[in-house]
């Protein structure tokens, strides 16, 4: 038996990666799971978003753990789609236990020359989504008098990241929500927390737009060659860590081992936050 069992688990940004670790990593510790994704594409994201055919695969694998499991179509950019599918999910499996707000994009360019719609839309994705969805859950969990709320932010939420300040801007902003949310469900048997990966790997980082930003002067530049530029930023000698390693840290913030953490970021970044203060 999970220790999750009789629990249910609401993801965005579910049908692959990092989502889709947490929701096969907590299905097989009992919980039941909702997973949400906006299905088509971003016009300033220059890589393909996760597909409906992704996100069924991310159920079929929380079915074959016999757990059950919804497949909702939300852009956390419209609050009226989140509630609509967090209202679904209370409805189809009753409560909601543990949000875990991981939808989030990236594009990039120098701060000059980024377009408007480019920096709101990249706010609009991983800070007002993550908005969205805490406070389209925030009150039932309040009336349960439990949950866990765990929000993937990322090492570029600590630092400058050239060619990517709005993505930077955006996690940076995440975590003082993460804080602020914290202190306001403080006593309420409510944490709230956020993960700080570096480099995973998922399509947001090996897809030929980030290849190009690493590799400016090849044509077309591959994985295998950025390899040794990824590494190169991480003091642990690994290019990237998987997703199941931001799962791994998920874990640790959802069980009872965590009932008094709140308001933190837990950084999993192969040793790049040994070089900033604090």
């Amino acid at each position: 038996m999970g220790t999750l069992t009789g629990k249910v688990a609401f993801i965005s940004g579910g049908a692959r990666g990092q989502g889709r670790s947490h929701a096969v990593a907590l299905a097989r510790l009992g919980a039941d799971i909702a997973v949400c994704d906006v299905l088509e594409g971003v016009p300033t994201v220059k890589y393909a978003m996760g597909t409906a055919d992704q996100l069924a695969e991310t159920v079929d694998m929380v079915e074959a753990l016999d757990r059950r499991a919804l497949a909702l179509r939300a852009d956390v950019r419209d609050h009226e789609a989140v509630d609509a599918a967090v209202a679904t999910t209370l409805r189809e499996l009753g409560r909601i236990d543990i949000l875990v707000s991981n939808a989030g994009i990236y594009s990039r360019g120098l701060v000059h020359e980024l377009t408007t719609e480019s920096w709101q839309t990249m706010l609009d994705v991983n800070l007002t989504g993550v908005f969205h969805t805490l406070r389209a859950v925030v009150p039932t969990m309040r009336e349960q008098g439990s949950g866990r709320i765990v929000v993937t932010a990322s090492g570029a939420g600590r630092t400058g990241s050239p060619n990517m300040a709005h993505y930077a801007a955006s996690k940076w902003a995440v975590i003082g929500l993460v804080k602020s949310a914290a202190l306001e469900l403080a006593g309420s048997g409510v944490t709230v927390n956020a993960i700080c990966p570096t480099n995973v790997n998922t399509d947001m980082l090996t897809n030929d737009d980030m290849l190009r930003m690493w590799l400016p002067d090849v044509e077309r530049p591959t994985v295998e060659q950025a390899v040794e530029r990824f590494r190169s930023t991480i003091p642990m000698d690994v290019p990237w860590v998987e997703p199941e390693d931001i799962t791994a840290a998920l874990l640790y913030l959802v069980g009872d081992g965590a009932r008094y953490v709140t308001g933190e970021t837990l950084a999993v970044c192969g040793g790049q936050g040994a070089r900033k203060a604090g």
